[in-house]
């Protein structure tokens, strides 16, 4: 039997929504071991100058538990 747990992170990047998640994975896979995947609750984004200046992701990251 496998259990399975949820945490919710934020996590930001200037250079897009994908490096936003790819880079929040990483950060949370050096404390977390067992990464099965993650849900892009919600996206945002901050605009300078009329710009975006940088993408934000709200990510359910699910791990199994040991």
């Amino acid at each position: 039997m496998a259990i399975a747990k949820t945490i919710e992170v934020i996590t930001s990047s200037t250079q897009g929504m994908e490096a936003a998640v790819r880079d929040g994975i990483a950060k949370v896979g050096e404390t977390i071991d067992n990464i099965e995947g993650a849900w892009v609750k919600d996206t945002k984004v901050v605009v300078r100058d009329g710009s975006v200046a940088e993408w934000r992701v709200t990510m359910v990251v699910t791990f199994i538990v040991n």
